[in-house]
């Protein structure tokens, strides 16, 4: 695992030239667009981008969630999302009979969990927006997410994340690092949260954060942490208990499941892994290598777990794990240093100052 870790890496700067191509891109693209050259559309209704300048996870799926649970009680919310890893192309609005192939596993996920939320998929913002107003007129508030860096429509509110682990301060282009946008592009945003973080960090270790992020008089920032709720069976719904004399079989296909495996780690009496890329469509195959996997396990305390998103691309073998001790883990976005507050009133208040202003009676 070191060696090819090690030996990934040295590829990656190996690829540094073609870093330097990507980066004039993105930055002659930037100026177009600050120039106007390039046409960012506006919509009359607020739209909140949720995204960041880097590939990989850094918790944009809890930060939607997040943003759904505050606003939907309150007035009708949407989510636009590309539907990464879907089967078909396009715009659509989920339904009873969607599936995860035709949304993808994020959309498929707020679905199940927000059923009177209208959820939505389109890799083309511009299209997409107009068409949701179409099927949904009663629309108020779009959380747009992962869209940051997809200028041709301009977010009313752009909240931008970091990990803490790897901050974009840190980073490098495509392909060398993992910036997909210009570092100077945090810019834009009218929050920046830092996730991922120690439940337990100081005042000392967030004023460090501030200084290197540096943020403009005008952002807000936040930093949050993950939190990992009780397991539950992926298809009975029963909840389950994780302590230290249970092994846990890892499953994951999330893009950094490093904060999993360390929480694990600590709670469980061992933690096996058996990872698949991000985004993983589960196969038949698949299933049988988790199973045999777990199989290996001699502990008669044992249990499969996986996260959310991967649940929704396992449950269509709901006939053969249903009587598995198949658990999934839900993990939620936790503000640090009491700061959940004043997220949301600043939230709270940008909805209702823009509806006030820029929305019909």
């Amino acid at each position: 695992m070191n060696f090819n870790h090690s030996y990934l890496r040295a590829f990656r700067i190996l690829l540094f030239p073609i870093s330097l191509i990507y980066y004039a891109i993105v930055w002659c693209r930037n100026r177009l667009y600050d120039a106007r050259i390039f046409h960012s559309a506006s919509f009359n209704l607020p739209i909140i981008c949720v995204g960041n300048l880097s590939v990989g996870g850094t918790g944009k799926s809890p930060m939607v969630e997040y943003l759904v649970r505050l606003l939907h009680e309150a007035v009708p919310v949407a989510t636009l999302s590309r539907g990464y890893k879907r089967k078909t192309k396009g715009y659509a609005l989920a339904n009873d009979q969607t599936n995860v192939l035709e949304i993808g596993d994020e959309p498929m996920l707020f679905h199940l969990k927000f059923p009177d939320v209208a959820v939505t998929v389109g890799e083309e913002r511009l299209v997409a927006i107009p068409q949701l107003l179409h099927d949904r007129p009663k629309t108020r508030v779009v959380i747009m997410d992962d869209a940051f860096q997809h200028r041709a429509v301009k977010a009313s509110m752009n909240i931008l994340l970091t990990d803490c682990n790897h901050l974009f301060t840190r980073d490098w282009y495509l392909p060398t690092g993992n910036l997909r946008d210009e570092k100077r592009s945090y810019r834009r945003a009218d929050m920046i949260v830092v996730t991922k973080c120690d439940p337990g960090m100081d005042l000392q270790k967030r004023d460090l954060y501030r200084k290197e992020i540096d943020p403009l008089p005008h952002q807000h920032l936040f930093f949050s942490s993950i939190r990992y709720a009780k397991p539950y069976h992926i298809i009975h719904k029963t909840n389950h208990s994780i302590g230290a004399n249970v092994e846990v079989l890892l499953v994951t296909g999330i893009a950094n499941p490093k904060p999993l495996q360390e929480f694990l780690q600590k709670r469980a009496a061992a933690c096996h892994q058996l990872p698949f890329q991000d985004h993983q469509i589960f196969t038949i195959d698949d299933l049988k290598a988790i199973i045999e996997e777990f199989e290996k396990i001699q502990s008669r305390m044992k249990i499969i777990l996986t996260t959310e998103k991967d649940a929704v691309r396992l449950a269509k073998f709901e006939t053969i794990i249903r009587d598995l001790p198949f658990y999934v883990i839900p993990i939620e976005q936790e503000f640090l240093f009491n700061d959940a507050g004043r997220f949301n009133i600043l939230i709270k208040n940008f909805i209702q100052n823009f509806s006030k202003t820029g929305l019909p009676d």
